[in-house]
C-alpha cells in the first residue's frame, strides 16, 4: 500500500476515534440535560455541543489533522472551525427537531445525525478547516477544473 494512502487510512481512523469520543461525551451530556434536568431540546443541544466542541477542536487540530503548514494560521483555522461548527449545530438541531416531529426520539436522532456528520465533517475538516498545503492546492485545482472545463476540449482561459 502506498505511504500516502496508508496515511489517509490512519488519519480517517484517528478521525473516527476522536469523533466517537466527541459524540459519546456530547450524547451523555445531552441525555443528562434533556432527560435528567428536563431542559428544552434547544438548550440541551446547545450546551451538549459546546461541551464537546472545544475537546473536538483540540483533537482534530493537534492529532488528526496535525500539519506543520497550519502553524501561524491559528486565527484562520479557528474561524473556519467556528463557521463549520455553527452550521453543523443548526443542521443538527433541525435534523433532531424534524425527526422528533415525526415521532423519532432525539436519542435515536443523534445517531442518524451523527452518520451524516461523520462524512460531512471529515471532508470539510480535511480540505477546508485543517488543510494540508498540498491538499488545499489539489482541491483548488480540482474545483477550477470542474468549473472552468469546457466540454469541447480547451479550458475557459484559452487565449483568443
Amino acid at each position: 500500500m502506498p505511504n500516502k494512502q496508508r496515511n489517509l487510512y490512519i488519519q480517517f481512523a484517528e478521525y473516527m476515534i476522536s469523533g466517537g469520543l466527541y459524540f459519546w461525551a456530547g450524547y451523555g451530556m445531552f441525555a443528562f440535560l434533556w432527560s435528567g434536568l428536563n431542559w428544552s431540546l434547544w438548550w440541551a443541544t446547545i450546551v451538549s455541543n459546546v461541551f464537546g466542541w472545544l475537546f473536538n477542536y483540540v483533537l482534530q487540530r493537534y492529532w488528526v489533522f496535525a500539519s506543520k503548514s497550519l502553524k501561524g494560521h491559528q486565527t484562520q483555522v479557528s474561524s473556519r472551525y467556528i463557521i463549520i461548527t455553527l452550521a453543523d449545530f443548526l443542521m443538527n438541531y433541525f435534523i433532531l427537531y424534524g425527526l422528533k416531529q415525526i415521532g423519532i426520539s432525539p436519542y435515536i436522532g443523534q445517531f442518524i445525525s451523527a452518520a451524516f456528520f461523520t462524512v460531512w465533517n471529515y471532508l470539510w475538516y480535511r480540505f477546508w478547516v485543517f488543510p494540508q498545503k498540498n491538499d488545499e492546492l489539489h482541491l483548488r485545482l480540482s474545483l477550477s477544473r470542474v468549473f472552468l472545463h469546457r466540454p469541447h476540449g480547451h479550458g475557459a482561459f484559452k487565449k483568443v
